[in-house]
């Protein structure tokens, strides 16, 4: 495991990176808003994408390094992560295509950031459709933007809504709430055999 510090136009901020044997390709992870990279269904799914031969950077947002617990605006968010896929991509990920992803909050960055950033697929984890009891307040936009293959793991119970299905987007329903703690073999070896399937035309 290797850990790199990055300059982004707000801030410092940190990439813990897990190497696959033989890497096919990049994934970014970012967390969510109050957490961090040490979130249960983060660490499942680095487990799942390294199975698959996937290199993972765990990114932690500048606001987050500078130990704040509440997120940055949205723009800045989005800003410090193209800036670290942009160093990533030079410096760990060469010549490899880069997924996107990242749990709630992560996960918006996620799939705003795909096209600018070149991503060739993108995984959310517990995507927050909607603030809790607020279903007039969707984000559902967000997720209908990406145009490549995307991945969503959502508990069934989750209080942030459900996403709807699209053509190029799998929706993988577990039980639990958002925190999606209970069923982390899932989570891992759904996002191996993903990311295999929408790899292998690239390999």
């Amino acid at each position: 495991m290797s850990t790199a510090e990055i300059d982004t136009p707000h801030g410092l901020a940190r990439a813990e990176l897990h190497c696959a044997p033989e890497g096919r390709a990049g994934l970014l992870l970012g967390h969510g808003a109050g957490g961090g990279i040490g979130a249960p269904d983060l660490v499942a799914a680095t487990r799942g994408a390294t199975a698959a031969g996937v290199h993972v950077a765990l990114v932690e947002q500048p606001y987050r390094v500078a130990g704040r617990r509440a997120p940055a605006p949205a723009r800045q968010l989005d800003a410090a992560w193209l800036a670290v896929a942009d160093h990533l991509a030079s410096l760990w990920f060469d010549g490899l295509p880069l997924v996107f992803g990242g749990r709630s909050s992560g996960a918006r960055v996620a799939c705003r950031t795909a096209l600018d950033g070149e991503a060739v697929g993108v995984v959310c984890l517990a995507f927050p459709v909607h603030p809790p009891g607020k279903p007039e307040k969707t984000r559902q936009y967000e997720l209908d933007a990406v145009a490549v293959p995307t991945l969503v793991v959502q508990g069934e119970s989750d209080p942030f809504g459900q996403p709807q299905p699209a053509h190029h987007r799998d929706i993988v329903t577990v039980p639990g709430d958002h925190s999606l703690r209970r069923e982390l073999p899932v989570i891992s070896r759904t996002i191996e055999e993903w990311l295999d399937r929408i790899l292998r035309p690239l390999d």
